[in-house]
């Protein structure tokens, strides 16, 4: 039988766009997916809206509430934490336009629970036949490039590192790569990589990751990302470099850092630092 698996939506002035119909839905036919919806200090009602959605189906939604916006990127890290804090075995996060289709989350579950070696489900946008996935053509060309400066930074080949539906299983892996605040708001994605790498070999890391072309992705209206993110996104790559390959400071702390001890603490997991 799957474990207990949570999948973090972070929510930011989403009050016209989030699909609760959808959500609802999904969450009545699969009673053993859980959503932790996190409200990333929204401006329009979202907060009131995901709290509605909470109250409604107890036992599908949670809400949590960040007192101020932080990004996409602080917003899935928290939701993550608090997601291994209550004891899911595996957790994944999905943006909550639905560009990726909900259904995709058993996908990504069922590529983890077929081989116990792997340890994180990639969603990729790879327009293969049979497949639908619509994308704007430009954004479509700047995220392969992307994808292939990123996986020239990390010493790894991903073919999409921005989509925005990843799972993992629950271990020391994990905890460790969303134990501290990212660098970047938008391509955190790339830091959780390379602090996976730092965590285990590289070899290591490819043979437990492994990338799921999705069946279903669209590009959806009010996308807070634009064509000059993807720009400002190479200069952060830079940083990322520096930060996590020129310097020794995280391959250290991968070292020494204590998942025994943030486990048996049962909190404070997304704040540990290394012993």
């Amino acid at each position: 039988m799957p474990g207990k698996t949570l999948i973090v939506v972070p929510c930011y002035n989403e009050s016209q766009r989030l699909d609760l119909t959808a959500f609802r839905r999904f969450a009545v036919q699969n009673r053993d997916i859980r959503f932790l919806m996190v409200n990333d200090g929204s401006t329009d009602s979202t907060e009131e809206i995901l709290q509605e959605l909470a109250a409604s189906l107890p036992t599908s939604f949670q809400a949590l509430s960040l007192a101020q916006n932080s990004g996409k990127a602080e917003a899935v890290r928290q939701g993550v934490c608090h997601a291994m804090e209550s004891g899911a075995d595996m957790v994944g996060f999905l943006d909550a336009d639905l560009a990726t289709p909900l259904n995709e989350i058993l996908s990504l579950r069922d590529v983890l629970l077929a081989e116990e070696s792997r340890e994180v489900a990639v969603g990729i946008r790879m327009p293969l036949l049979g497949r639908r996935i619509l994308r704007n053509r430009l954004r479509a060309w700047l995220g392969r490039r992307f994808a292939q400066v990123a996986s020239g930074v990390l010493g790894i080949g991903i073919s999409d590192t921005q989509c925005g539906a990843k799972m993992f299983r629950v271990n020391r892996r994990t905890a460790f790569a969303f134990s501290e605040p990212f660098l970047s708001r938008w391509i955190f994605d790339v830091e959780i990589f390379a602090r996976f790498l730092h965590s285990c070999s590289a070899d290591g890391i490819q043979a437990g990751i492994y990338e799921w072309p999705l069946n279903q992705w669209q590009e959806i209206r009010g996308s807070k990302l634009r064509p000059k993110d993807f720009v400002a996104a190479f200069g952060q790559l830079a940083t990322i470099y520096l930060r996590y390959f020129w310097s020794q400071e995280w391959k250290q702390k991968a070292m020494s850092w204590d998942w025994s001890a943030a486990r048996s603490t049962g909190t404070g997991i997304g704040e540990r630092r290394a012993a």
